[in-house]
């Protein structure tokens, strides 16, 4: 048996039983793959069964609101997803009457689609042999293939792209596809790949080589940003003040506490002197106390987030502001959703 179909048959002896599997539906399709971009399966599943439950079809999903879906989406992390896959949403809608394009290149001009993305909408709704070329795909061929092109660099991109191109089962693309991620995710795994149990042992150049933890060879990341968020959970016990993220950046759209950046760790002294907090306090009378002494870090994939809660109590009144008690219900990064469970709003 060649490797495509080793791969196949596997496939079928091994594939998990996930609900995205058992239609070609183009909108569950789509949903299941944008969710599922830096996500394990594991922590996908649940956030797609509450989608197809308050969305079961596209056009739920563009009639829906923003807020809502951000709120749907949170703790998913890649916020943008969110975002996109509802502008998405509301295109298929309204301008192709809810009928997802059917080929690659039409697939791939809707916004927060890529090359992964409508290569496997293309292939396993439409019967189209565009290969998938994800991580699990990526280590299996230069594993099996023994390639040791950085799978990151602009050559590997391309090469590993042309190789699945070769490969693809044309018959089964869809299929196909699926199947080489499976192996990817369970078989030949990024840590102690099954090889021992591997119907593609005899044929493998890294197991031959013994290179399996060598490869895929990827060039090393981007310096990781340190950035430092000082909260202000400034309250008058029945109300606090919300604010939408409106920059360009990461969270957008999401909601959070007024927030003082800056570029270390700081004292009360500063906090308490800056614009934005006495602003915010308009002169009134108020306690400051730190929620925890601890750091907390948050860890984003180019940057990790250093940050404190500040708590003020104010004498007076706000004159604006959200109910305490309404808090839990708008969208905000799971980094303030952990702070708002620990602190009992």
């Amino acid at each position: 048996m060649d490797f495509q179909g080793v791969i196949v048959h596997w496939y079928k002896e091994n594939k998990r039983d996930l609900p995205w599997r058992k239609t070609k539906d183009p909108y569950r399709i789509w949903l299941s793959e944008i969710m599922l971009q830096q996500t394990r399966v594991e922590q996908g599943l649940p956030y797609y069964q509450k989608f197809t439950a308050a969305y079961p079809t596209v056009f739920d999903l563009a009639k829906a609101q923003e807020e809502e879906v951000l709120k749907l989406w949170q703790g998913l992390g890649y916020y943008s997803r969110a975002r996109n896959l509802h502008t998405t949403a509301k295109e298929i809608a309204h301008n192709f009457k809810g009928t997802f394009p059917n080929g690659y290149d039409a697939l791939k001009k809707l916004k927060g689609v890529g090359d992964y993305t409508a290569s496997a909408i293309a292939s396993i709704c439409f019967n189209r042999p565009t290969p998938v070329v994800d991580g699990n795909v990526y280590r299996v061929l230069a594993r099996y293939f023994g390639i040791a092109i950085p799978i990151n660099s602009t050559e590997g991109i391309k090469y590993f792209k042309a190789l699945a191109k070769e490969l693809i089962l044309k018959d089964q693309p869809g299929d196909y596809n699926q199947a080489i991620m499976e192996f990817g995710a369970r078989q030949c795994k990024p840590q102690s790949p099954n090889c021992k149990l591997c119907n593609l042992q005899n044929s493998c150049v890294a197991f031959a080589e013994g290179k399996m933890g060598e490869l895929p060879v990827k060039l090393k990341k981007t310096k990781v940003k340190k950035r430092y968020f000082n909260y202000l959970i400034i309250t008058d016990n029945e109300k606090t003040i919300l604010q939408q993220r409106k920059n360009k950046d990461i969270w957008q759209n999401l909601y959070e506490f007024p927030l003082i950046e800056t570029s270390k760790e700081v004292e009360i002294e500063h906090i308490a002197g800056h614009d934005t907090f006495l602003k915010l306090i308009h002169g009134n009378a108020y306690n400051i106390r730190l929620f925890n002494e601890e750091l907390k870090v948050h860890k984003l994939s180019h940057q990790h987030i250093y940050t404190r809660f500040w708590i003020v109590t104010l004498h007076g009144k706000l004159k604006s502001g959200t109910v305490i008690e309404k808090v839990k219900d708008y969208p905000v990064p799971v980094l303030i959703a952990n702070f708002v469970e620990d602190f009992g709003f």
